[in-house]
């Protein structure tokens, strides 16, 4: 009897325990929200979280407080009211429990986000034992995203708010920490800096999958690693790095007992679906769980890994990562700059010298192009033996100049000279350039070098060069009639063409990869025109030009020289487009499916080049 009532009352209580409501979940923020973090000031800056389904979430900050109700899955979201620059302030969430972050400051908050060049640490860095004893600075924070790929945008990372000291600094990215100090001097704010970056990594792995496959020309790669995906074997791989591992392992005892520098250990390369190559995996690791943050904007110290693959994408890369970043933050077209990288490998030889490594630097200078977009230009800076160089302080002001001159408004030049356009005149090119206010030098006092120019023929020559005011005069007795002008074209380059606030020009060149022939067209849909659609031809080789289409859906391309047309050759096109109550396009209809589009473009001749979409 006694064993049955034991029995009947343990029913009957897990009955009542299972009846019973769940206990509400305690509120959870992003890590990015804790102790002595920065907001940004001037802005409505997003808190969100999680909590219980339908659960009531209150933020409170400086006086102001504000409320949100979690959605059925219990994310929740609310947006501050903008907040001036000081501090220190509490963060206080309230819900089933209470969360309170305290010593956060309201100031300037960017993304600095890249490979190795950004993720190089200041103890790395020149003078770190100076750079150490100098670094009291609490009111510059930076918090430093753990390094994780995913294959699915997260909404989670690791990472925490440190305090400039001299305890911490050793371990700050440099180029972020060098380009906050500069801010932080020039505008007397706090200055919160988010380090997210990895070394050896693509430019294709922190953007979106999404965003680079609505880029025709991007399809390749990433069926390239599908494609490595499919043929993965967990056994052959572990084979082929044991037999690495004992190559190097001999090479490196030989290199020991010769007394020369050992060669770099194989790394394991384990299962691409994790790798933090694959495209979109660090976006996804590494940025989405960042979103929307508010910032003021993003500095971008990469580009290596990208030299040494298809260089001539990487233009079109980096403005579809730019593109995406801007769109999911959803702050309009925030500042993003980026360092064009320096110089490196041995000294110039040759007139022009191109490589992947020139190719980047000058989809870098293209880029430019898009709107708030700046660079750092450190063609002087680099080091011929290392692709680390330590002169972080000069790139990380070099960022800083720009952002004060451009985002900020300050009285200071913002860059070094960038090629504007040219001028033949008397056997001679007369080349014009932005940022050569209060006129050019010739860094050093040295006389002018790194010019070379060609002729029709394209075979170029070291060339004369001299200043006149804000132009350069560039000739050669060996062409009498003059085409095309190339500066420091090469690797690590000849060149001390520099403005008067000592900023050195970025290599550039006058020429297009071909003659151009005018491209003109028009884009339908279902018939129709369309208007306010970008169109893009990209060459396999690289080559690029874009247009905009009328409101009678025409278009006539522009080369990425600036020049109207677009070198012969087949293209892949790309057409994109947003809503914009065009009676073509129905107000939720997303962009084509333009997969596998090409066009030719023939010259001597007018190119017309009709684009028919489907809308089924």
């Amino acid at each position: 009897m006694f064993t049955r009532r034991v029995l009947m009352g343990l029913i009957a209580g897990l009955y009542v325990v299972c009846l019973a409501p769940a206990a509400p979940a305690d509120v959870r923020l992003p890590s990015i929200f804790s102790d002595h973090m920065v907001v940004q000031r001037d802005a409505a800056a997003t808190v969100w979280g999680w909590a219980s389904p339908d659960e009531k979430v209150t933020v409170a900050i400086a006086g102001q407080t504000v409320s949100a109700t979690a959605d059925a899955s219990g994310k929740w979201s609310v947006k501050l009211e903008a907040l001036r620059a000081g501090g220190p302030h509490d963060l206080v969430v309230r819900a089933n429990n209470t969360i309170k972050i305290a010593d956060v400051l309201v100031g300037e908050v960017w993304l600095a986000s890249g490979q190795s060049n950004m993720a190089m640490t200041v103890q790395g860095s020149k003078d770190f034992d100076r750079e150490k004893a100098a670094a009291d600075f609490p009111r510059i924070r930076m918090f430093t995203v753990a390094r994780k790929p995913a294959e699915t945008p997260q909404d989670q990372c690791e990472g925490k708010w440190l305090l400039t000291t001299p305890e911490t600094v050793g371990g700050f990215s440099a180029t972020a920490y060098f380009f906050g100090r500069e801010l932080h001097r020039a505008l007397e704010a706090p200055v919160g800096l988010v380090n997210s970056s990895w070394g050896g990594t693509p430019v294709q792995a922190w953007t979106s999958l999404d965003a680079q496959k609505a880029q025709p020309a991007l399809r390749p790669l990433l069926d390239q690693w599908e494609q490595r995906i499919a043929t993965y074997d967990p056994e052959k791989a572990k084979a082929q790095y044991e037999q690495q591992l004992a190559r190097w392992k001999d090479e490196a005892a030989k290199a020991k007992a010769a007394g020369k520098a050992q060669p770099r250990r194989p790394q394991f390369a384990g299962d691409p679906r994790l790798s933090q190559n694959r495209p979109a995996n660090l976006f996804n690791g590494m940025i989405a769980p960042l979103v929307p943050y508010a910032m003021r904007g993003a500095i971008w110290y990469q580009g290596e890994s990208n030299a040494g693959g298809d260089a001539a994408l990487y233009g079109l890369q980096l403005r579809t990562m730019i593109a995406d970043w801007r769109s999911r933050w959803n702050q309009g077209d925030f500042p993003f700059l980026f360092v064009q990288l320096p110089n490196y490998r041995k000294p110039q030889q040759q007139p022009v010298e191109p490589s992947g490594w020139v190719t980047v630097r000058e989809e870098m200078l293209r880029t430019l192009a898009v709107k708030n977009a700046g660079m750092a230009i450190t063609v002087d800076v680099g080091e011929a033996d290392d692709i680390h160089p330590k002169n972080k302080q000069e790139v990380g002001k070099r960022l800083a100049l720009w952002a004060l001159a451009h985002t900020y408004g300050k009285d200071v030049v913002g860059s070094g000279p960038i090629y504007k356009s040219m001028e033949k005149r008397d056997g001679k090119i007369v080349l014009s350039f932005d940022y050569a206010d209060g006129g050019l030098v010739a860094a050093g006092g040295a006389p002018l070098e790194g010019f070379a120019i060609a002729g029709a023929d394209k075979k170029f020559g070291w060339a004369q060069a001299k200043i006149e005011g804000s132009t350069v005069v560039v000739w050669s007795d060996e062409v009498k009639d003059p085409a095309a002008v190339r500066y420091a074209w090469a690797d690590n380059p000849k060149g001390n063409l520099a403005n008067k606030a000592g900023l050195p020009a970025s290599p550039f060149r006058t020429d297009a990869d071909g003659p151009l022939a005018p491209v003109r067209g028009r884009v339908t849909l279902d018939g129709q025109p369309v208007s306010g659609a970008t169109v893009e031809f990209v060459a396999e080789a690289g080559d690029r030009a874009t247009a905009t289409t009328s409101e009678d859906g025409s278009f006539e391309l522009v080369h990425v020289s600036g020049q109207k047309g677009a070198p012969a050759g087949t293209y892949l096109v790309a057409i994109r487009w947003k809503s914009q109550g065009n009676a073509a396009v129905p107000r939720k209809y997303a962009n084509p499916n333009t997969s596998g589009l090409t066009a030719k473009v023939n010259a001597p001749g007018v190119n017309d080049i009709h684009f028919d979409l489907s809308s089924k």
